[in-house]
């Protein structure tokens, strides 16, 4: 579906945040997995985090929706059901790289993951590299692509020293570590998003981070109960960016999570002089189970150009994207660097990012890490393809409400992977939009 959307004069009003894709992920897993039912309230209702349902069914567990809520009775540790064919885990990467953390406990057993054509670009040899070290089998085509299969094994215990910090390697080797022979730590060269490690600090797990590492004990159960989701502070992010661009505007963003590894975004919109007012959870210290929420007060600055560095990719890893076009209204030059992790999202998304709005008008050039935006223009406007990536679908509508001349989004339902209600949500804030090509 191709969608225009047209300059907007100042969007206004309040929206609650979509709930949060990447805990909705977990707390399903971890549903799955633990001994007694789970209830998570406000689930994400989006096509990955579906496909995550699909799985745990697949292997054993039963899941009943109510609306936005869902129960969850899992299969425990060790008890997970080997389906008859191929795990569909769609086009969720989450799920293709966390799921293989359990499923290497259970011996005996072999699973067989499998995606859509965008999954199917996505390496998984930096989670099969620590599973197999813990004792698991673990076979990807050429070496590391999926189809991915995985034999069960016991597992031991490891200490693993992450090249790039990710959240999902992270989780993966953490949640193999529940059924290891002792005390698994994991640490990385940044701090990454730490959702897992909340909920398993809340399911009864001894977890200790120090520092940049984290160490995770031998577990008999899950014992997790109830999980409320936040808002997705990645979501919020693509109002954020609206509400700060397009002149006259004035937002509220309600119940957005503020966790410290989540909002790096908003750091960064904050040093470039937008005007974003919130209680965002000040920088971590003892690991803590329960996630921070805040309203977010949004309005239109004036912007300052700025650069981002390695350490700060992780935190704001899917928001970066969001830089890039804040850079094209900013004063000054906008830089990040040490975000080669864009390359292998559900598209290369600083390819994606650079040429997309390249073609609107920015002035903007690519590195092998992150990319470096000459600002001050603002956009003319044009088309930009989405390449199927949700991400840059939502960017592309946002431009378009700032340009000059509107934007024209090739496969604008791509969003509907994370944030299905994206274009309504951006109606009601007074955004206007079309379905009828213009190129």
């Amino acid at each position: 579906m191709n969608m225009r959307f047209a300059p907007a004069r100042g969007l206004s009003g309040e929206l609650r945040a979509p709930a949060d894709k990447s805990i909705s992920h977990r707390a399903a897993l971890l549903g799955a997995m633990a001994s007694e039912p789970v209830r998570i309230e406000r689930y994400l209702r989006a096509a990955d985090t579906l496909s995550t349902l699909a799985a745990v069914r697949a292997l054993g567990a039963l899941v009943e929706q109510h609306g936005e809520h869902v129960l969850v009775r899992g299969a425990g540790l060790r008890g997970a059901s080997e389906p008859g064919e191929p795990i569909d885990v769609g086009n969720a990467g989450t799920l293709l790289r966390l799921l293989p953390g359990w499923l290497a406990a259970q011996e005996g057993c072999t699973f067989t993951l499998d995606g859509d054509e965008s999954i199917r670009r996505r390496p998984v040899d930096r989670i099969a590299e620590p599973l197999r070290r813990m004792g698991a089998e673990l076979h990807a085509r050429d070496g590391r692509f999926p189809p991915l299969r995985i034999d069960g094994a016991r597992l031991r215990a490891i200490s693993y020293e992450l090249e790039v910090a990710s959240a999902q390697v992270k989780s993966c080797i953490l949640l193999a570590g529940l059924t290891a022979d002792g005390a698994t730590t994991v640490g990385e060269p940044a701090r990454s998003r730490d959702h897992t490690e909340r909920l398993l600090l809340r399911a009864g797990v001894a977890i200790h981070r120090n520092g940049l590492r984290v160490t995770v004990a031998s577990a008999d159960e899950l014992l997790l109960d109830r999980v409320t989701v936040p808002g997705d502070a990645s979501s919020a992010a693509f109002l954020v960016a609206a509400g700060v661009l397009v002149p006259g505007s004035r937002l509220v963003i309600r119940d957005v999570g503020v966790n410290w590894t989540r909002t790096g975004f908003l750091r960064i919109v904050r040093r470039m002089r937008g005007i974003v007012l919130g209680d965002l959870e000040a920088e971590l210290g003892e690991l803590e189970a329960d996630e921070p929420v805040s309203d977010l007060d949004v309005a239109h600055g004036a912007l300052e150009g700025t650069t981002v560095g390695a350490e700060e990719v992780p935190l704001a890893i899917d928001e970066l994207p969001l830089v890039a076009l804040l850079g094209c209204f900013a004063e000054g030059e906008t830089v990040v660097r040490g975000a080669q992790e864009l390359r292998v999202k559900e598209s290369d998304r600083i390819a994606g990012v650079v040429e997309g709005l390249r073609g609107l008008g920015a002035d903007i050039e690519a590195a092998p890490d992150g990319f470096a935006v000459r600002g001050g223009g603002g956009l003319r406007g044009g088309v930009i393809d989405a390449r199927g990536d949700h991400r840059l679908a939502m960017m592309g509508a946002v431009a378009g409400l700032a340009s000059r001349e509107g934007v024209e989004v090739l496969g604008m339902d791509a969003a509907a992977v994370s944030y299905p209600a994206f274009v309504e949500d951006l109606t009601r804030l007074g955004g206007s939009h079309d379905e009828r090509s213009w190129s």
